[in-house]
Parts: structure tokens; sequence; C-alpha cells
């Protein structure tokens, strides 16, 4: 629990700080993806909202492994199994 409660905490920090839209039209925001802070953080799967969301945030995925508050959160396994499951390719940065 502590450690969501940490998750949520660093979100809230990097969106106060960072929003920005993106070419694609998709503003970045990580606290979009927090419907997926459940599968990330344990073994269950993903919902569709949460494939949604991931596929909506992948353009600003990059800039999330950029950013040292979220970067161990966004390169995280429970983050890798969730883009797998979703059937959204990893970025490569």
């Amino acid at each position: 629990m502590k450690k969501v409660f940490v998750f949520a905490v660093v979100v809230v920090a990097v969106v106060a700080m960072e929003v920005a839209p993106t070419a694609e039209g998709v503003t970045c925001s990580p606290v979009e993806l927090s419907p997926c802070l459940g599968a990330i953080t344990s073994s269950s799967p993903p919902s569709t909202v949460c494939c949604q969301k991931v596929r909506e945030q992948r353009p600003c995925l990059c800039g999330y492994l950029q950013n040292p508050s979220l970067k161990n959160y966004v390169n995280s396994p429970g983050s890798r199994r969730v883009a797998t499951s979703c059937g959204i390719p990893f970025p490569t940065c």
C-alpha cells in the first residue's frame, strides 16, 4: 500500500509540473494511467480502460521514461507486463 501511495504522490507532483501536449495532440498526463495502477502493482490483468489509457498515452511514454520521477515506475516489470498484456510495444527511446 505504501508503494501505491508513493506512486500517487509522485504522479500528482509531476502532473502539476509537466502536463504538456505532444505533436499527436495528446495531453501527456501520467494521471491518465491511474486505471492501470492495480495491474502495475499486482499480478492482476489490466482492464480494458487501462489498455485504452496506455494506448492514448503511448506517445508520451518516452517523455515519462526520461523523467527521473517517473522512470522507475514506467520502466518497472509491472508496467512492461501491462504493456505486453495490452498488446502495446514497450517504447525504445
